[in-house]
């Protein structure tokens, strides 16, 4: 008997991307937002901040997220074609190349070559068993660029959004209590969101989120503060 269990599918990256994005959009913009308040700056000028943190942010995040797994999947793609080319012009090689990889792992020498000879049978199951063996990967999940930048410009915008609220409806040392009470209310959330991916303790996770959100805006804060002395 076992227990039976499910992996998530995170190939595509729009996983990671929600993770990253409400987490640096939570810290930069508490820290965008409590600087400017630390400098003494006007409820409008710390509304302005943090919406333009708000939308360049999300922005950003979206663009480079899409950026570097486009060139991975590229990549990736590239390296499919040289083993597909490979494969059509000298397969009986890439069928030693194959046996080779699998006595290396323990195989017995018979059982490799006959392996690697039913393989090399089927073009598709071929490419697929040497991409997934020598490249690391399998053929159809090369990432996804578009899911990863939506995912990425949602979750940083909702993250941004958090520290912001409360100057939208106030002002002064009101909205700056609420900014950090929800920030750390948030900071907490996400730390325990994420030990569901890790399968660290949602105390560790989250206790971590919190220090890290905190040191942040307590710097910015301090910096703003001391500028906005002199």
């Amino acid at each position: 008997m076992y227990d039976e269990h499910h992996h998530r599918n995170i190939s595509g990256g729009g996983a990671r991307a929600a993770v990253f994005g409400i987490s640096d959009g939570l810290v930069s913009n508490v820290s965008l937002i409590l600087g400017m308040a630390g400098a003494h700056s006007s409820a409008a000028s710390v509304r302005l901040a943090g919406v333009a943190g708000l939308i360049g942010g999300a922005f950003s995040m979206a663009a480079g997220e899409y950026v570097s797994m486009r060139a991975q999947s590229e990549l990736m793609e590239r390296e499919l074609e040289v083993e597909r080319r490979a494969i059509q012009a000298d397969p009986e090689d890439e069928r030693q190349e194959l046996a080779a990889l699998y006595r290396s792992r323990g195989i017995e020498a018979a059982l490799a070559d006959e392996l690697s000879v039913k393989m090399m049978r089927n073009p598709d199951l071929a490419l697929e068993t040497h991409a997934r063996e020598e490249l690391g990967f399998t053929p159809g999940n090369t990432g996804k660029p578009l899911q990863a930048a939506m995912s990425s410009f949602v979750t940083f915008a909702l993250g941004a959004l958090i520290p912001l609220l409360p100057w939208l409806f106030t002002s002064g040392n009101t909205a700056l209590v609420w900014s950090i009470a929800l920030a750390a209310v948030a900071s907490v959330a996400v730390g325990a969101a994420l030990s569901a991916f890790t399968g660290r303790s949602w105390l560790w996770s989250a206790t971590r989120q919190l220090l890290i959100s905190g040191a942040a805006a307590t710097v910015t804060y301090s910096i703003g503060h001391l500028i906005g002395s002199h």
